[in-house]
């Protein structure tokens, strides 16, 4: 071999003996950088606590217990120090964690059908949320470790417990942040003063959260004495320790509604667990905003937050830059998903918010509801939170976004701070009877109990929807399983007779709603022009509640004219 010869091969031995070591350092320097190590605990007595069951249907550890309420709400209660309260908590939880992780993947593999998106999107979260426990107090990261030593293994190829559990916490932040899946469309409001039947603050929210069926059928109604701060009781579900609605002893309420956010480059403080701060910590309004503005965001998000001390209702309003408190002048306050005070109010992402989303409509369809119904007790509250009509009772078709029930609710909760009492729903959505508890009773009665007893106000609850009796709400169910089928069949191109005659039923089933003439269109759209053309024009005539959705079905309209004008060959 020539000495030419020789030293190209040296040269290309040593090209590719530094890219192997830069890919090398590449990885071990991705593997360092969003490593996240769990904190570390001194007393570590509670893992070797187990779970007992003194009464049937009744799981204990010391004075800590779940239970499930004959109505399908899973009832827990939880005390202690932060790591404490976690093991406690996972332990109780470990079957429930179980069902959860795997609905909300199974919706993730649903919405995100290709593995190898999958992977890469695993590996963007990992490396977005390196910070991530950086931004999240050492407390909640305790009691986040603590629950994480329960979490099972069947998604240990996605992260280990903690990881895993600790990213868990801002799923709804870069849902609703970077993939626009339009996961969260919430509604809140409050009423007091001449707008409540006694004068009284009361508050009413659904939380439409929507991760498939199965996410919401586990909810869990969490009752938490910490060591610090305040008692308190929010609706949660297994592995989270983040508050999407809560109120604490001093009659504080915290209810979260997603608002337009521009993509964030790094985590900070997880919104769920901001409220969860608030929750626990402020008794008044003044204390909240104090709380939230010392917090750094990477979405934006409103706060509807009551008080007690000050008997009314705010909205805290947040982006990843300011935050702003919105007080209102009269005696009722409305959240939906934009911002309205004058600090947002001209923001440019907010302002096409407000005029491409449903939530402007929402907002004026709750103030017409209050204004037509005040004075208002908690189950003129529930008939607002179940209102499927839209303006001036404008039929939207049943599960449409403009409307205040979209029907797809993971709950829907309502407070009466001033008298410690809150209702919570039962499935379906908000349509069952909601459920009353009295939180001077929960935290002086029911730490400890070793009985297994309903601990709920069995005389304040408020019964429930008569839709549920109804041929149209039957209708309702059946167009959901015929449109899961005919949107599973255009994904999958399998479109035939099946298809049409599901599409024909659906339009049966919910002819006011929008949804079963897009489908048809888009189903006659290459065989029958003039057939879509039909069916896109009676879609166009309802109400569509986003704009992107109604320029879809123009330019597909659009499509159509073109094909009909095509000369036959």
């Amino acid at each position: 071999m020539s000495a030419d010869k020789r030293k190209r091969r040296r040269i290309r031995i040593y090209i590719l003996a530094s890219v192997i070591l830069l890919i090398s350092l590449l990885i071990a320097g991705y593997h360092f950088a969003t490593h996240v190590t769990p904190p570390g605990i001194s007393d570590m007595r509670s893992v070797r606590e187990s779970v007992s069951e003194p009464s049937p249907g009744l799981s204990v550890i010391r004075n800590n217990w779940l239970r499930e309420n004959q109505y399908g709400l899973w009832e827990m209660y939880i005390e202690g120090k932060p790591f404490e309260r976690g093991v406690y908590a996972g332990k109780l939880t470990r079957s429930l964690m179980k069902i959860q992780e795997k609905a909300f993947m199974d919706q993730i593999w649903q919405m995100i059908p290709s593995g190898s998106y999958r992977h890469f999107l695993k590996y963007f979260i990992y490396w977005f949320n390196r910070n991530l426990d950086r931004n999240i107090p050492e407390e909640y990261k305790e009691e986040i470790y603590g629950i994480s030593l329960s979490a099972p293994d069947s998604y240990s190829f996605i992260g280990e417990g903690y990881q895993r559990i600790l990213n868990y916490h801002s799923a709804h932040d870069i849902g609703h942040a970077l993939q626009e899946m339009q996961l969260v469309g919430c509604t809140s409001f409050g009423v007091w003063g001449k707008k409540s039947s006694d004068s009284s603050l009361i508050i009413g929210r659904n939380f439409d959260f929507y991760v498939g069926d199965a996410f919401a059928e586990n909810k869990i109604v969490c009752f938490e004495r910490p060591d610090k701060g305040h008692a308190f009781m929010m609706v949660t579900w297994g592995g989270m320790i983040g508050a999407v609605s809560g109120m604490n002893d001093q009659g504080l309420t915290v209810t979260i509604n997603a608002a337009k956010s521009s993509i964030p480059w790094s985590a900070r403080t997880p919104v769920s667990l901001l409220a969860r701060e608030i929750l626990q910590y402020a008794s008044n309004i003044r204390e909240a905003y104090a709380i939230a503005a010392n917090r750094q965001t990477f979405v934006s998000e409103s706060f509807l937050i009551g008080s007690a001390a000050d008997r009314k209702a705010v909205v805290i309003e947040k982006s990843p830059f300011k935050t702003a408190l919105r007080s209102p002048e009269k005696e009722y306050i409305v959240c939906t998903n934009h911002f309205q005070s004058a600090e947002f109010l001209k923001d440019p992402g907010n302002k096409k918010d407000m005029q491409e989303s449903p939530s402007v409509y929402r907002y004026k369809k709750v103030i017409q509801d209050i204004t037509d119904r005040s004075p208002m007790d908690v189950a003129g509250i529930a008939d607002i939170l179940r209102d499927r009509s839209g303006l001036n009772g404008k039929d939207l078709g049943m599960g449409n976004e403009k409307a205040i029930n979209q029907l797809i609710a993971h709950h829907s909760i309502i407070f009466e701070p001033e008298k410690l009492r809150v209702w919570v729903s039962t499935n379906p959505w908000q349509l069952g009877k909601y459920v009353c508890y009295d939180l001077n009773k929960i935290f002086h009665s029911f730490a400890g109990i070793r009985e297994n007893r309903e601990i709920a106000e069995p005389g304040l609850f408020i019964p429930p929807d008569d839709f549920l009796k109804t041929s149209e709400y039957r209708d309702f169910i059946e167009f959901r399983n015929d449109r899961k089928q005919v949107q599973q069949s255009f994904h999958d191109g399998k479109i035939n007779s099946d298809t049409r005659s599901r599409i024909n039923q659906m339009i049966k089933d919910n002819p006011a709603s929008y949804e079963p003439y897009e489908l048809a269109g888009d189903y006659y759209r290459k065989i029958r022009p003039d057939s879509a053309r039909y069916f896109y024009q009676i879609a166009l005539g309802k109400e569509i509640p986003r704009k992107k959705e109604k320029d879809r079905i123009i330019k597909n309209l659009a499509g159509c004219i073109i094909n009909l004008k095509k000369p036959n060959k």
